[in-house]
Parts: structure tokens; sequence; C-alpha cells
């Protein structure tokens, strides 16, 4: 985890064949908060994009690497003291070229947060 105490994953639940559910926690006491914003606090958008390249990694247990990102969407403000609980709905699949790609949506309640579509390859020592 890039971010210590940033979240934390309730679940991962398998939907079918490259489709995952994943519920997640925010930390609303977490320091990134005091300065993004003092008194309003708004999730980073580039640190929600981590916590989908970490759950997907988690998913299926390899390191990866951003190669791209084709989409991406930020289409409601995500305030951990208002909406905390997250969930992040994943598409995964491999190409031909053997890159990862993620199509995801995050909300919250009825709430859609995120859309985006990132493309990893696996990470090599």
């Amino acid at each position: 985890m890039l971010l210590q105490d940033f979240y934390k994953v309730d679940k991962i639940d398998t939907v079918n064949e490259g489709k995952y559910l994943a519920s997640i926690t925010l930390n609303k006491n977490h320091a990134i908060f005091k300065g993004h914003f003092p008194g309003n606090p708004v999730t980073p958008g580039v640190c929600m994009m981590q916590i989908v390249k970490e759950i997907t990694e988690s998913v299926l247990n390899v390191s990866l690497t951003m190669v791209s990102t084709t989409n991406v969407k930020f289409m409601a403000i995500i305030n951990p003291e208002v909406n905390a609980e997250l969930t992040l709905d994943l598409e995964i699949s491999e190409n031909e070229a053997s890159e990862i790609k993620v199509k995801n949506t995050t909300s919250f309640e009825e709430t859609v947060a995120l859309k985006l579509s990132n493309t990893y390859k696996r990470t090599t020592s």
C-alpha cells in the first residue's frame, strides 16, 4: 500500500470471470485530508487511481506498472467524512500483448464517483 492506513479493503468478491467487486473504507483521519482540503476533505483523484491499481494487484497477485489511461472521469467528490465506504467494480482482462486492462467504476451509495480505464504491465524484478 503506497499510502499507509489510507484505506482498508473490507472485501473483494469475484462476480464472474474477470469481474470483481471490492468494498473499501477510507480513513477519514488520514493526514492527506488535512491538506486536501482543511475543513472540507476531498479524496485526491490520483489516490483513487492508486487504489484501483492496488486492488487489481491484489486480485491478480502480481505487481503492476501503469502503461496508460484511456478514460478518466471524476464524477462526484468523495468526502471521507460523508462517504467513507466505496464500492469498486472492476473488469480485468489481458490482451495479446500481455497487458492488463482494467475498467473501473467507483461509487458510494447510488452515486458514481469515478470511471476509468487503465492499462498495466506486470512489473518484473
